[in-house]
């Protein structure tokens, strides 16, 4: 580890630590040159896959657009920040376990549809009604008999 004060490459690791939450290591350093102390962390690098579009193009997963999705399905309705939150990460953490390097786009709007099913049923039928596109009142029948089945 290259030291941040005089650039040595010559540094030695006096103290590690394990943090509270178990998913980073704390190191205490000290550069054998100059003798300035300073800390670095490591933790697991975890990527998500890209994201297949239905057009064939790819793009980086964006936390910021799954949150949108969830926002414009759930505008005015009565769910929490709090439980919008933990559908994105149970979101992002089923994509990170499932190790793909690429994931349709099509598999995460399915994914959206499971969370806000479980959320807001007037969200979900928000969603589905632009996610499949619908085309007429029969597919809003559709959904609502899909809602009412256990």
């Amino acid at each position: 580890m290259k030291c941040p004060f005089c650039g040595s490459l010559d540094t030695q690791v006096i103290d590690s630590r394990v943090n509270e939450a178990g998913d980073a290591i704390r190191r205490r350093r000290r550069c054998a040159d100059c003798d300035k102390r300073f800390t670095t962390w490591e933790t697991a690098e975890l990527r998500p896959p890209q994201i297949v579009k239905t057009n064939g193009t790819r793009e980086d997963f964006s936390e910021a657009k799954l949150r949108e999705s969830f926002r414009r399905a759930l505008h005015k309705r009565p769910v929490s920040t709090e439980l919008v939150d933990a559908a994105v990460n149970r979101i992002r953490q089923h994509l990170l376990t499932l190790g793909e390097r690429e994931v349709p786009a099509r598999e995460i709007g399915e994914m959206v549809m499971i969370e806000l099913k479980k959320l807001d049923k007037i969200a979900y039928i928000r969603f589905a009604s632009v996610y499949r596109s619908f085309q007429d009142v029969d597919d809003f029948r559709d959904v609502i008999r899909d809602i009412d089945q256990p």
